[in-house]
């Protein structure tokens, strides 16, 4: 079978997408990755066929755009809306006509992020199935509340009812400009409401989210979506770093941008205090020649490889961040920012791996060193090891694989 896998967001949703895409591939099916430009140097070195949808993500997160305004403010969820429809809608049709054109001769479209109501739209169009795939969990529970909205906020009574308002205030804030490219690409009627009836595969671990029990079986938790990069090899100098002591302090805010740079570098060279630390500017623009040499600094490096070789890892709770430093048996310090960051930090905090989330943009030097001392508590560390290796159990792409191919057959 071929399948169109069409996603919109940073690296860490498009990392994931392109695993599955290869588990997919080693099944014996044809892929093609859509994808932001700047997100599918992971699809490239997988050998995953990929093109780009049009965009600049790493533009929207620069100092005065959409998403580094949401991460400058308080990044609850009416900002982060704001900014992640902003990104859409400016983009709606011409996604659709990428995504229509991409889907001439495909069995299925495998749709997520921000492109995942075009997808849909497109899969309309082509009478083709459309299969819903997920890094952060969106179907509506009574376990929990609604990912976007502040861990502890919401009553338990309201859980459900909280994922079908946000979900419903998402659609709202996209409704206008799909509907419009709907017709005019795809000749549609408008739709009213938001899809809920598609299937939905979620790339998260059991062991982090068990699967909701008032779930549907149309929604599955497969495990995380992760691969490895076989012709990668660390650079020498990083090799001898970690060969010279102890193993360091990762740290690393991935695709975060648009807070105080200069006053963050300060809180983390003080937090450290002189131990051994990797450090993974990302998207952040943080000046690393300011930063002492007790912080080794690095570029793309596969944190599945690196995460297992550090102590602990400090991070801003991204749902592929967060999956990789559970599953590599490490403590984490989470300074979440926005969006659903506050949730996995949320969830590590109350799985026993990590202590109480920080504010990242609003971090002291003395709250973020005594997360790093109780992190490195030998409790904290055992709870971590013991989650690593339930983790280690799992296959989350060739659940996703089956799940998908038995999809197909119905």
């Amino acid at each position: 079978m071929k399948f169109a896998v069409a996603t919109y967001g940073t690296e860490g949703d498009t990392r994931p997408l392109a695993g599955l895409c290869k588990a997919l591939m080693d099944a014996g099916h044809e892929t093609l990755l859509l994808a932001d430009a700047s997100t599918l140097g992971s699809a490239r070195a997988l050998g995953v066929p990929c093109a780009a949808l049009a965009g600049d993500i790493r533009k929207a997160l620069m100092p005065g755009a959409a998403l580094s305004a949401a991460v400058r403010e308080k990044g609850g969820f009416n900002g982060t809306a704001k900014a992640l429809a902003t990104i859409a809608n400016a983009n709606t049709a011409s996604w659709m006509r990428e995504v229509l054109d991409a889907t001439e001769d495909c069995d299925a479209i495998v749709i997520s992020g921000l492109a995942a109501f075009v997808g849909l739209s497109v899969a309309e169009r082509r009478g083709i199935k459309a299969i819903g795939t997920g890094l952060i969990p969106i179907t509506p529970t009574a376990d929990f509340a609604s990912p976007f909205l502040p861990p502890g906020k919401v009553p338990r009574w309201f859980n459900r009812a909280s994922h079908r308002l946000v979900n419903s205030l998402l659609w709202r804030a996209f409704r206008k400009e799909t509907n419009r490219a709907r017709a005019e690409v795809c000749g549609l009627p408008p739709r009213k409401h938001v899809w809920t009836d598609h299937p939905m595969l979620y790339g998260l671990s059991p062991s982090l989210i068990p699967r909701p029990r008032d779930w549907p079986d149309t929604a599955q938790v497969c495990g995380q979506w992760t691969t490895s990069y076989p012709a990668w090899t660390p650079p020498p100098d990083l090799e001898a770093f970690l060969a010279a002591g102890e193993p360091p302090i990762y740290i690393g805010f991935g695709s975060m941008a648009g807070f105080d740079r200069a006053h963050f570098t300060g809180v983390l060279v003080d937090a450290i205090d002189g131990r051994r630390a990797v450090f993974s500017p990302g998207w952040s623009g943080m000046d690393t020649v300011a930063l002492p040499d007790n912080f080794f600094k690095i570029g793309d490096v596969p944190h599945h490889w690196l995460f297992p070789r550090t102590s602990l890892v400090i991070h801003h709770g991204g749902s592929g961040t967060t999956h990789t430093a559970a599953g590599a048996g490490v403590p984490s310090v989470v300074l979440p920012f926005a969006g659903d960051q506050f949730f996995w930090a949320d969830r590590l905090w109350k799985t026993g791996v990590a202590g109480k989330p920080l504010i990242g943009k609003n971090v002291r030097s003395e709250e973020l060193r005594q997360s790093i001392a109780f992190a490195e508590r030998d409790e904290i560390r055992a709870r971590a090891s013991e989650l690593g290796a339930r983790m280690a159990r799992e296959d989350g792409p060739g659940a996703a694989v089956a799940a998908i191919e038995a999809l197909m057959r119905t």
